[in-house]
C-alpha cells in the first residue's frame, strides 16, 4: 500500500482536534435529520382503497390484511424479473431486504413490515425461502397500477401507510437511494476511511474504488453473476429453483 492510499499519520492530539471539528458537522447532520423526520410526520395523507387485492400465503389478501391488525405498515415493493432464475433477480432489493432480520422492534411501535413483490407470488416466495428470510411476503401484482399510481412500476419503493379502523391512508413513499433507510452495511462502511469504495464518492486520490456500476467495475451488489448475499445460500446447498412447487 503506497503513501497516497492512506491518511496522513499524526499524533493523538491532532487526530482528536480534527475529529472534534468533524463531530460538529455530524451533530448538525443528525439534528437536520431529526427536523426532516419531524416534517415528514406533518405531511398530509391520501386515502387508498383498503380492499386492493394481493396474493399471500392464504391465497387472496387485501392491503388491509397486510397490516396484521397493527396501526402502521411499511411496505417494500420488491422488483421482479418474471420467469428469470434466482441469480437474475434484483440485486438491490436482495441487498436491502437481506439486512432486515428482526421485526419485533417495529411491532412494539404498532408497525408491520411486509414485502409487496411486483411479481407473482409462487415464484417470488420461493426466492424468499431460498434467501432464508422470515419476512411477511405478498404479491402486489393484481393491484400494482393502483398501489403505485403515479410512480414507476418496476422500480423499488418503500411506501408507508396508516390504518384508521378499516380505512387505509398513504403517508409517505420513497425510492432509489431513499430505501437506504433499510441498510446498515453502507452505514458502517461510511464510517471507515475507504467508505463504500465506489467511484461516485468524493475520496482523496489513490483511495480504492473498485466497486461501481461503470463498465469494468464489479456491481456494488453483485459478484460472479449473482447478488452477493446469494452465494452463502448456494454454498449451504439451498435450491434456487424458483419453478419448484411449494
Amino acid at each position: 500500500m503506497n503513501a497516497q492510499s492512506v491518511p496522513a499519520v499524526v499524533d493523538r492530539a491532532v487526530f482528536q482536534a480534527e475529529l472534534d471539528g468533524l463531530r460538529l458537522r455530524e451533530k448538525a447532520h443528525t439534528r437536520e435529520g431529526d427536523a426532516i423526520a419531524a416534517a415528514r410526520r406533518r405531511l398530509p395523507m391520501v386515502e387508498v382503497d383498503a380492499g386492493q387485492e394481493l396474493v399471500g400465503p392464504d391465497a387472496t389478501a387485501t392491503l388491509l390484511d397486510v397490516f396484521e391488525g397493527r396501526r402502521q405498515l411499511v411496505a417494500y415493493f420488491f422488483m421482479w424479473a418474471d420467469g428469470r432464475p434466482a441469480q437474475e433477480q434484483c440485486e438491490g432489493c436482495t441487498f436491502y431486504n437481506a439486512q432486515l432480520h428482526e421485526l419485533a422492534h417495529l411491532h412494539s411501535r404498532d408497525t408491520t413490515f411486509a414485502v409487496l413483490c411486483q411479481g407473482p407470488y409462487a415464484q417470488s416466495v420461493r426466492y424468499r425461502d431460498f434467501m432464508g428470510w422470515d419476512l411477511p411476503w405478498y404479491s402486489a401484482q393484481p393491484s400494482l397500477d393502483s398501489l403505485l399510481v403515479g410512480r414507476e412500476i418496476g422500480l423499488f419503493h418503500i411506501v408507508c401507510y396508516l390504518r384508521d379502523g378499516d380505512r387505509v391512508f398513504e403517508t409517505y413513499w420513497t425510492h432509489s437511494r431513499g430505501v437506504e433507510a433499510m441498510d446498515n452495511s453502507y452505514g458502517l462502511l461510511d464510517l471507515t476511511v475507504y467508505g463504500r469504495q465506489e467511484p461516485f464518492e468524493d475520496s482523496p486520490p489513490g483511495w480504492p474504488q473498485p466497486w461501481g456500476s461503470e463498465r469494468g467495475h464489479p456491481h456494488p451488489y453483485r459478484v460472479n453473476g449473482r447478488p452477493i448475499s446469494q452465494w452463502a445460500r448456494v454454498e449451504a446447498g439451498r435450491s434456487d429453483d424458483l419453478t419448484a412447487r411449494r
